[in-house]
């Protein structure tokens, strides 16, 4: 289309520079214009029908090459059917159509938009809507189904794929909103229905102007970048055109990984990787005096409950002490912005990682009780889907070894978000955020982790307790039955954005908050346990302590 135009516009110009010549010369108006006209409107048909004769020999020869390359005599072209009439499903089709290298044969579309069924789409027409997919896949012998729904919720997508294992059909899907949006849908990218996808909530918007304002042109600082959420962060960020983004980790290869990556994705963007530990406050200083960030995300954090509970004194020294180093060193810079990344395990603690988490929570608020910069807050949300250590990659890990999945209790719930989810919450809530709340995804409902397990079963092609066996192993060090996001006493409020909330509670004065956590933090020191959970209830009064039978610790280690 733009070659087309740019034609238009080099043949308007050249008719109307021999016209002017034309007239100049004395010629009369009338011949002038006629033969402008006649001039531009062949030199049009030629100009552009040779240059759509080069295109459609070009994509004939390579597309015979395609398919001479990936042809064999075992190759079997599969019948597919596009879920989505819409824009995604027109482009996957058009790829399909125009590449010999997919075995691929569309027999038409689905789209639940009444006012599309019986149009037609590149001559293929759509059939129906998804209820009428079975009957589709026995009368069409359908292999594979393409869901190309660009901003499906997690209702529909739970639909199509039931549907898909009545019938014994494959499913795979469209990559998220934000591929689609730049652009870079394409059936190489189309990839099989993951636990993600069913999660059930709408995309979460995003005020890209009021984040644009947020980071663009200034210095931005990661803490735990290599990890799932962090470098999900460090893509989001690198996208508002920060001057210089820093990703801090102390682990070598994570760092490597994503410092790779950015610069590959996005070369415009002045990426600095940073292996430094959160934990050494004379790092970190070097690390503020060299680059001063103008907004740091701290989230680099210990997450693994019954880990945590075994090695309390590194709990302290990852989750409190640095996040101390970290509000320390961004008032001290007078950076802008500071956002401490949190976990619903804060809420009425019942294990050492989140009370310590709980702690960093209460030397944010009172670091932001403080008069100036930087303005500071914190984001807390629940488990994130597919992070490094979650749930997911350990069920999918078992589902591939013939099971069985295990799980800690029938009953037991847990609050779940995606990856992209949670970094865009992080964003938002620092761009809206005035200093000292703390703000949380209106998440839904809670999931049952069984059935969040039946599930991941069945998108493997498999049946739950027939082909793969669930078993209930109780609850590990320190679990909980279901969580929180909001404590009693924190009273929530809405903010401009329909789904995320915030929440103000009292800030503890901070010289006494100081004394306790420089007392805990001896304790750590000295590896005293029970000294460390006595500390926290001072600090956390409402943290309940889960202490470890010596049978349970020495089996856990």
């Amino acid at each position: 289309m733009i070659d087309l135009f740019n034609t238009v516009k080099a043949n308007a110009v050249s008719s109307l520079a021999l016209m002017l010549g034309g007239l100049l010369l004395g010629q009369a108006p009338k011949e002038v214009v006629t033969a402008g006209a006649i001039d531009g409107l062949l030199s049009l048909f030629l100009v552009a029908g040779v240059r759509v004769a080069i295109r459609l020999t070009t994509l004939s020869i390579d597309k015979r090459r395609e398919s001479d390359t990936v042809q064999s005599p075992g190759t079997r072209t599969r019948k597919v059917v596009i879920v989505g009439a819409g824009e995604v499903g027109e482009k996957i089709f058009r790829e399909i159509r125009d590449s010999g290298r997919l075995r691929y044969e569309v027999v038409g579309f689905l789209d639940d938009d009444p006012r599309k069924i019986g149009l037609s789409i590149h001559g293929k027409s759509v059939l129906g809507d998804v209820d009428d997919l079975g009957k589709l896949a026995r009368t069409a012998r359908l292999d594979e189904v393409i869901i190309a729904i660009g901003a499906a919720s997690g209702k529909q997508m739970r639909r199509i794929v039931e549907i898909c294992e009545r019938h014994g059909l494959s499913s795979r899907t469209v990559p998220v909103v934000g591929d689609i949006l730049n652009g870079q849908v394409s059936v190489n990218r189309v990839r099989p229905v993951s636990y993600e996808d069913l999660l059930g909530r709408p995309t979460l918007a995003l005020d890209r102007e009021l984040i644009g304002a947020f980071l663009r042109g200034k210095t931005v600082l990661v803490t735990g970048g290599g990890g799932s959420i962090g470098s999900a962060l460090c893509r989001q960020v690198s996208r508002f055109d920060p001057r210089r983004l820093l990703i801090c980790d102390n682990s070598e290869n994570n760092l490597y990984e994503i410092d790779l990556e950015l610069r590959q994705v996005f070369p415009a963007v002045s990426v600095e990787a940073v292996l430094a530990d959160v934990r050494n406050r004379s790092q970190m200083k070097d690390v503020f005096r060299t680059y001063q960030p103008a907004v740091v995300i701290h989230a680099a954090a210990y997450k693994h409950v019954p880990m945590m509970e075994l090695h309390p004194w590194e709990a302290v020294k990852n989750n409190v002490a640095a996040a101390l180093n970290m509000l320390t060193l961004t008032q001290e810079a007078k950076s802008e912005h500071f956002v401490l990344v949190s976990t619903d395990k804060a809420v009425r603690p019942s294990n050492v990682m989140g009370a310590t988490k709980r702690v960093a929570e209460l030397l944010t608020l009172a670091f932001a009780a403080k008069p100036g910069p930087p303005r500071l807050m914190i984001v807390r949300f629940g488990n994130v889907a597919g992070s490094d250590g979650s749930v997911i990659p350990l069920f999918q890990r078992q589902i591939e070894r013939g099971g069985p999945v295990t799980v800690t209790h029938p009953d037991i719930t847990r609050y779940f978000m995606t990856v992209s989810e949670a970094a865009q919450l992080i964003l938002q809530a620092g761009a809206m955020g005035e200093g000292g709340e703390i703000f949380v995804l209106d998440m839904g409902r809670p999931i049952r982790i069984v059935d969040m397990a039946r599930d991941l079963i069945r998108l493997s092609g498999l049946k739950p307790d027939e082909d793969i066996e669930i078993k209930f192993i109780g609850l590990r060090l320190g679990e909980k039955l279901y969580e929180e996001l909001v404590a009693d006493g924190e009273g929530i409020h809405p903010t401009g954005h329909q789904k995320i909330m915030a929440i103000r509670g009292p800030a503890r004065r901070l010289e006494w908050l100081g004394s306790r956590i420089d007392e805990l933090l001896a304790c750590a020191e000295r590896r005293d346990a029970d000294g460390i959970r006595r500390e926290l209830q001072e600090i956390v009064p409402e943290y309940t302590a889960y202490l470890p039978r010596e049978s349970e610790t020495s089996q856990a280690g």
